[in-house]
């Protein structure tokens, strides 16, 4: 079976070569097109080939205004030269994201074709925006989540057929555990106390600030909030009470497996939303065997049902604070949640399980479109 996983903007390169080099692994002829990661190193590819297609034309720096524009003007193009493509190449297409969604279903190669809901709706919605996500989901022929919480919220409150949406967890990236030793990311130096970890991009729905609210009080560990900032954060630098470090900028994957090696809890502390699905964050912890602390939005509560997680009600700065004060205080508490996490992403958040699931949904579409 020839698969195209397509992730245009690069906007998930370890989730997209997890799932390549697992589907790879499996027995399927895998091809990831995509574009250049502006940001630092990716993983070389396992056993798939990697063709980046898309933008590679388009002038400015990451994130300027100048490479928006530019992207917006060569998406239709190039999703039309990629469809030319894909009908010559690929039995299967998998979307994992889409930039255009009010444009892109009527770009859509002539072949069965998923998408991964990622975001089941957009975080930061602008007009008219969530109506085309919709829409879009409507033009593939199956939809991809990652829990049973986002496989209700696109059927049950928008609408979708449930024969078209399944459920496939997000696999732990259990290659981040290859990555050889590397030094902690500049200000950080290993303490001798706990360290609780907070990683990933620093969006306002992220809870940083209740996160540095609920850590008041807390003086025998260390907070690591380590990631790119989407957000103003000069108050919240400011503000932070003793024993938080913070590194803002793109890290790079030798220093994220540094982080997370050193780490004793990982934190997720995210606000209430009903659009978020699951976490790349949480997929690196259960790889490293992690316990984390996490709020009770979207999928995560699936997770924390397998032992990993203690669950706190998102926004709850009380709850919060005396979760991270009872699981940084007791060492058996921590080794029976590291050990849950080990456990379920060998198992049911393996991306052995993953592919599996995947490609039968392949064959399952590749069946349905000869069947017609």
């Amino acid at each position: 079976m020839r698969v195209q996983l397509v992730d245009p903007s690069a906007f998930t390169p370890p989730y997209d070569h997890a799932l390549c080099a697992a589907l790879a692994r499996a027995g399927a002829d895998v091809e990831l097109v995509t574009s250049c990661f502006p940001y630092g190193s990716i993983p070389v590819p396992d056993g798939y080939r990697r063709s980046e297609r898309f933008y590679r034309h388009v002038p400015g720096r990451a994130g300027s205004r100048l490479r928006r524009v530019g992207k917006a003007a060569a998406h239709v193009p190039e999703m039309l030269a990629y469809r030319r493509a894909a009908a010559r190449a690929a039995d299967v297409v998998h979307f994992q994201w889409l930039d255009l969604p009010w444009l892109d279903r009527y770009l859509l190669p002539a072949l069965p074709t998923l998408l991964t809901a990622h975001d089941l709706l957009p975080r930061e919605p602008r007009p008219l925006q969530a109506r085309a996500q919709r829409a879009l989901y409507d033009a593939v022929d199956a939809v991809v989540t990652h829990s049973e919480y986002g496989r209700r919220q696109l059927v049950d409150r928008l609408g979708l057929d449930p024969s078209r949406v399944h459920v496939i967890p997000h696999g732990a990236f259990t290659h981040l555990l290859e990555i050889p030793e590397h030094p902690l990311p500049e200000p950080l130096i290993d303490p001798d106390r706990p360290v609780v970890l907070f990683f990933g991009l620093l969006r306002p729905y992220k809870g940083v600030e209740t996160l540095l609210a609920a850590w008041r009080g807390i003086g025998d560990a260390e907070l690591w909030i380590v990631g790119r900032p989407m957000m103003a954060l000069q108050r919240l630098v400011a503000g932070a009470p003793p024993g938080v470090r913070f590194v803002t900028r793109f890290v790079s994957e030798g220093e994220l497996a540094a982080c997370f090696r050193r780490a004793d809890l990982l934190v997720l502390p995210y606000s209430r939303t009903e659009r978020f699905d699951q976490s790349g964050v949480l997929a690196s912890a259960l790889a490293f065997g992690k316990p984390v602390v996490l709020s009770d939005i979207g999928g995560f509560g699936e997770v924390a049902a397998t032992g990993a997680g203690r669950l706190v009600p998102p926004d709850d700065v009380s709850a919060l604070h005396a979760a991270l004060v009872e699981v940084l205080g007791d060492a058996s508490i921590r080794a029976e949640m590291a050990e849950a996490a080990r456990a379920a992403a060998c198992g049911p958040y393996s991306w052995e399980a993953a592919a599996e699931r995947t490609l039968e949904l392949y064959g399952a579409l590749l069946s349905g479109r000869r069947g017609r």
